[in-house]
């Protein structure tokens, strides 16, 4: 590569800088002027908890309905000397096993949802506790309480 190839390369790449993917860091100006992770608020985290719990009903009252049924065929299937019944079994099975896992994965969605929130509320309540506490210690450093001779000194 000559010499004035490798300038040009540099410059295209100085050219091309503020459309690049930055790594490791946000761009400047970062993301709307707020520091800090994500922000969630309380309604947000109910939408998500009763939605979790909404699903994990539905999924055992509409789409469990197919099991039953479905273990009866293959059972009968089987009974006449069917193949198929069999395939109806291992298809039934298989989809009350992944049934459980999708109602277990909402459960705990739900569960952790509850979690948190106690966690937080703990933590808020920790943190409230402090800063009042400092609060009313400043309130005692204050000049209106400080004892006669130190408020003229004070003054001074």
């Amino acid at each position: 590569m000559a010499w004035a190839e490798w300038e040009q390369l540099k410059a295209e790449a100085a050219d091309k800088a503020g459309t690049q993917m930055r790594l490791n860091k946000a761009g400047p100006g970062g993301g709307g002027g707020k520091k800090g992770d994500l922000a969630v608020n309380q309604t947000d985290l109910s939408g998500v908890r009763d939605d979790a719990q909404k699903l994990h009903t539905r999924l055992w009252k509409e789409a469990r309905v197919a099991v039953p049924p479905s273990e009866t065929a293959a059972g009968d299937l089987t009974k006449q000397g069917f193949e198929l019944g069999g395939a109806l079994q291992h298809v039934a099975h298989r989809w009350d096993i992944q049934l459980k896992s999708l109602r277990d994965a909402c459960g705990h969605i739900a569960n952790h949802v509850d979690f948190t929130k106690y966690v937080h509320e703990s933590d808020d309540q920790y943190v409230r506790t402090r800063v009042s506490s400092i609060a009313a210690l400043d309130q005692a450093f204050d000049d209106d309480n400080a004892p006669k001779g130190e408020k003229n000194k004070a003054d001074n």
